[in-house]
């Protein structure tokens, strides 16, 4: 006997239970959230810099070093450090795949991730684009159109970021692709009727990228063109 009434030592189990009360999913003091419970984006933000997708486009960022010296070693023309090079861009382009996906499906997204993804994308392409012009393997006027298109969307973007999100198209990820099946193939030392295919692969990616660039354009003017109508009419209903 302890002379506590049975009502108050439930009530002092149920309130010292973790499973009672509301207790905040990013609490201090390394409290873990319920199963199944969404973070918030604070939470996200605060504790998933390591997390699996930016470990993916840390690896990228890691790999352009590696890869362009693999290209360039003993001239640039050994089949053996360009299957090796051309291994290091592989695996460039299929964390590629993974780390965005990734990042949206499991609440991974960061404000690291957000800028370094991008970055990664475009410092493996570049390098390997300059590479190859470099060693005479690709005309300079490829590289420069390829780049030139990327820098400007990428410009664009930010340019119209006011008024909207232009949305990734089938175009743009088809065009993506290709670029990299493209690319590949010219790292690699190929001969034959493959040379001559990874010619045209590379000429339906310089299709893909002008063709996708222009349609950027339009949507961005579109954008803008609404994005200032919608501000003119909310500007002049309150002013009535």
């Amino acid at each position: 006997m302890t002379g506590v009434p049975a009502s108050a030592a439930n009530g002092s189990s149920q309130a010292s239970s973790p499973k009672a009360g509301n207790a905040e999913p990013d609490a201090p003091g390394g409290a873990k959230p319920p199963r199944g419970a969404k973070l918030t984006a604070a939470a996200v933000n605060q504790a998933s810099v390591w997390n699996v997708a930016n470990l993916l486009t840390m690896l990228r960022l890691l790999l352009v070093p590696g890869f362009v010296a693999l290209m360039l070693a003993d001239g640039g023309y050994d089949p053996a450090w360009r299957s090796l090079a051309w291994a290091a861009f592989a695996i460039a382009m299929i964390t590629d795949l993974f780390d965005g996906h990734l990042a949206r499906t499991y609440n991974l997204v960061t404000d690291f991730g957000k800028i370094a993804d991008p970055i990664a994308d475009k410092a493996i392409m570049g390098a390997a684009l300059i590479c190859l012009s470099a060693l005479g393997d690709l005309p300079w006027w490829v590289t420069i159109v390829i780049l030139g298109r990327e820098l400007g969307i990428t410009l664009l973007r930010f340019l119209v970021i006011r008024y909207g999100v232009i949305p990734a198209s089938r175009g743009g990820k088809l065009k993506t692709l290709t670029q990299g099946v493209a690319v590949g193939m010219y790292v690699l030392a190929l001969t034959g009727w493959l040379a001559t295919l990874r010619f045209w692969v590379m000429a339906v990616a310089v299709v893909l990228t002008v063709a996708t660039g222009l349609d950027y354009v339009r949507q961005a003017i579109v954008l803008r063109r609404q994005g200032i109508a919608e501000r003119k009419a909310a500007s002049e209903e309150s002013e009535a």
